[in-house]
């Protein structure tokens, strides 16, 4: 194989954008490992004291990702955050005004291997969410087990991540004066096994747990579209059926978490690496679903409101696709 190296002349911005991704993929990958690897160590040492302190903080605390998080606007606002746009870039685009006084639901597709566009849009003020949606505060939902790992809870708090557990959910879009967003990756861990460059396939026919959340607490249903998100890496062939992807689903039943084989370049050369390529990616904001409170739907309830959200998604796709290089022929299919 032959490797293109990075030229020795690049700008220096492009040098820091490329350290601002480097510091995301290592948050990404191993912080936590770090983190927990850290806390063990201080128990272990003459600071045993400050874990044990530690320790009883986690337990009085242990609801605060289920009620909102501890979000810090000055680490959301972070600079380096901006170099992190600016690598890809990512852009966010609003279609319509939303309504401060409504909560909302928003469904993020497609999930990605690393949900890239929907940290660096509801996770950061890099793009500008705040200004585009004032009076909105959005929350990204992870999967509960990441705020058990000390230290790295916090961190990832900090940034408006919340538990996706249905209680974290609940609590945000049943407050009292509207003007929180839960942002769901809908596809979750198991679509990120399908993501690769030109894949438009999304799971969603199953997924109806936020629907019924959606009715239940009367938010508002928005559906959100990123094109590029599937563009930023490349992963080892695990067709359905292959032995590589039985492993894969064995282990996201297990653990919970997908583990896709990813790859694409590194810090001073295109040809391989764990860096996402340097693509761009559009976040499309779509049109409100609004949605009448319903505290016991029915089967019949859900299935509506899930075509119309469906509807609602192709519509928005449709209608951009032209403008992000996506030709007329090519359509969502939905698993």
């Amino acid at each position: 194989m032959k490797v293109e190296f990075a030229p020795l002349n690049i700008p220096l911005r492009r040098r820091l954008q490329t350290a601002a991704v480097v510091q995301w993929i290592f948050s990404f990958l191993a912080l936590a490992q770090c983190c927990l690897a850290a806390f063990v160590l201080i128990c272990l040492s003459d600071w045993w004291m400050v874990g044990v302190l530690y320790a009883g903080w986690l337990y009085l605390d242990k609801d605060t990702p289920t009620c909102g998080g501890r979000r810090s606007n000055w680490v959301r606002s972070w600079s380096m955050w901006r170099y992190f746009r600016d690598y890809f870039p990512i852009s966010l685009v609003k279609t319509v005004d939303l309504d401060a006084s409504c909560n909302y639901l928003f469904g993020f597709h497609p999930h990605g291997v690393l949900v890239a566009g929907a940290f660096g849009n509801f996770c950061t003020e890099a793009s500008g969410f705040s200004k585009l949606f004032p009076g909105l505060t959005p929350y990204l939902l992870m999967l509960p087990f990441w705020f058990r790992v000390p230290f790295f809870r916090d961190y990832i708090m900090f940034g408006g991540l919340v538990s996706s557990e249905k209680a974290s959910a609940s609590y945000l879009l049943s407050r009292p004066g509207g003007g929180n967003v839960a942002v769901v990756a809908v596809g979750g861990a198991p679509e990120s096994l399908e993501a690769r460059p030109g894949a438009l396939t999304l799971q969603l026919l199953q997924r109806k747990g936020f629907i019924k959340l959606a009715l239940k607490h009367g938010a508002w249903l928005v559906p959100v579209f990123s094109f590029g998100e599937n563009e930023l890496f490349d992963q080892m062939e695990n067709p359905t059926g292959s032995a590589l992807r039985r492993v894969q689903d064995h282990l996201q039943r297990i653990m919970g978490v997908a583990l896709p084989l990813f790859h694409a370049r590194g810090v001073f050369q295109y040809s391989f690496g764990l860096l996402p390529y340097r693509k761009p990616i559009h976040t499309i904001v779509g049109r409100p679903i609004p949605v009448d409170q319903n505290s016991s739907p029915t089967k019949e309830d859900v299935d509506s409101l899930h075509l119309r959200y469906i509807e609602g998604l192709m519509q928005l796709f449709e209608e951009n696709k032209g403008k992000f290089g996506i030709n007329e022929d090519k359509h969502l299919s939905f698993i």
